[in-house]
């Protein structure tokens, strides 16, 4: 998906801070909402990808005033209109609609601990095997696909090398869309700053990324 959230290279949207902010959250509701993410996500009615493209969905004007949380709970929204959960005339109103089934939530206080703790693991032993071995030079693909993925603009058709090998994890592209997980070798890429940013690049930079078996082709 070709959107407002691939920024990563462009240009005219101001420098990086790099102080560190050891703050969790900045205002009492940013922890509602991380709240009411886990909780909405514990019915099973959708996957950590699926809810990744829900964020890149937000329109750009919207995207690019939005803070952080405020993204997250754009993207609950739509997903809980979108799954039957929330209708827009409640959401309208802020009133539940009393004809609808009361849900009891499926994460309960006690569980918030061990949910967080255990994480979202995605490897996925008995996937589809690597193909690709650590020193090999690859490219990655110039692929525009209109869902959901984890390959970035700027990266496409780029020349690296290959890493690492990180086994076989779930793929973000089809679980997104609700085709299942399908998963497969995941690879650590290397690609020199010039590969990606032309001569003005630091020569002795380089970037690195984890990247999907489909996203890319040996050399």
């Amino acid at each position: 998906m070709n959107g407002v959230h691939d920024m990563g290279g462009m240009d005219g949207l101001g420098e990086v801070d790099p102080t560190p902010d050891r703050a969790l959250f900045h205002a009492p509701w940013e922890a509602r909402v991380l709240g009411l993410v886990l909780a909405s996500a514990a019915w099973g009615r959708w996957n950590l990808d699926a809810m990744r493209h829900a964020r890149e969905r937000i329109p750009a004007a919207d995207y690019l005033r939005f803070g952080y949380y405020e993204k997250w709970f754009a993207a609950l929204v739509d997903m809980l209109v979108r799954r039957d959960l929330l209708t827009a005339e409640e959401l309208a109103s802020g009133r539940p609609d009393p004809e609808a089934p009361v849900r009891t939530p499926a994460l309960t206080a006690a569980a918030v601990a061990g949910v967080l703790a255990r994480g979202g693991p995605t490897e996925r032993p008995g996937g589809r095997p690597p193909t690709l071995e650590a020193g090999r030079a690859v490219r990655a693909r110039n692929l525009h696909p209109p869902g959901h993925t984890r390959l970035p603009r700027y990266v496409r058709g780029r020349a690296g090398v290959v890493t690492a090998v990180h086994g076989c994890h779930v793929f973000p592209d089809a679980n997104a869309g609700g085709q299942g997980e399908a998963p497969q070798a995941l690879y650590q890429v290397r690609f020199a700053a010039a590969e990606l940013w032309g001569e003005r690049a630091d020569p002795n930079a380089s970037v690195y990324l984890d990247l999907w078996e489909d996203y890319l082709e040996p050399l």
